[in-house]
């Protein structure tokens, strides 16, 4: 216990001090996480509201395949883009692997599927509502679906903040596809999984705390936004 304690008092001062090595992994941490949480939103959301509001053959069995593809086995991911950017993988001429570039395309993945499927499920209850009187105006399927986007704006908060949570987090795919390379894509899991195995408590405590906080953060500050939105507007 003692130990643990000490380790706990190292990692707050590694913390209070802003650590060179710690500072580094974070930054980068959150470079890889929000560019992916960006690129997932940039088409996910979309996505979402076009299902939720196109009426269109397939849509039933499109829907139960990007609700499976919230389960997507990090590994799994992480095998595929790697064999995708390997040399002999087609896209290994421009040669990311092992760089933050194939990190944030392993993350995309993994997020997309779950913006466009929880945004999907907001905007079509939205749309149970407020159909015919969007229809009344004239609107169509797309102005519809991008006055939804709009309408469901703080709802959506939540989502995206459920989508860099998942990236954030993520340990098994990019490890694979970015090596965990000392000050070029080590980011704060793969940090905590190293500096564990190797025994360094304080850095691996200290990153963990600071990812847990973060996280923390930013879902009150969502709450508080929503909480906000709804007693100004109902």
């Amino acid at each position: 216990m003692g130990e643990i304690l000490t380790a706990l008092g190292e990692a707050g001062r590694l913390i209070v001090g802003a650590e060179a090595a710690l500072v580094e992994i974070v930054l980068l941490s959150l470079r890889v996480s929000l560019t992916a949480v960006l690129i997932a939103c940039v088409f996910g959301l979309p996505l979402g509201a076009a299902i939720a509001v196109g009426r269109f053959w397939g849509r039933r069995p499109l829907i139960v395949i990007v609700n499976a593809l919230m389960g997507l086995p990090p590994v799994v991911v992480g095998l595929f883009v790697y064999l995708m950017l390997s040399r002999a993988g087609p896209l290994g001429q421009f040669g990311i692997l092992f760089t933050p570039g194939a990190m944030v395309i392993a993350q995309t993945i993994l997020i997309l599927p779950i913006v466009a499927a929880l945004s999907r499920q907001v905007i079509e209850d939205a749309w149970q509502e407020y159909r015919e009187q969007l229809r009344s105006l004239g609107a169509g399927p797309m102005t519809s679906a991008l006055t939804l986007l709009w309408d469901t704006r703080f709802s959506l908060v939540t989502i995206v903040l459920a989508g860099f949570g998942r990236a954030a987090a993520e340990v098994g795919a990019v490890i694979i596809v970015g090596g965990n390379i000392d000050g070029v894509t080590r980011v704060m899991t793969t940090a905590i999984a190293l500096e564990t195995s190797k025994g360094d408590l304080p850095l691996a405590l200290g990153l963990g705390i600071v990812l847990i906080t973060l996280i923390l953060t930013l879902n009150a500050a969502a709450y508080w936004v929503k909480e906000e939105a709804q007693r100004r507007y109902g």
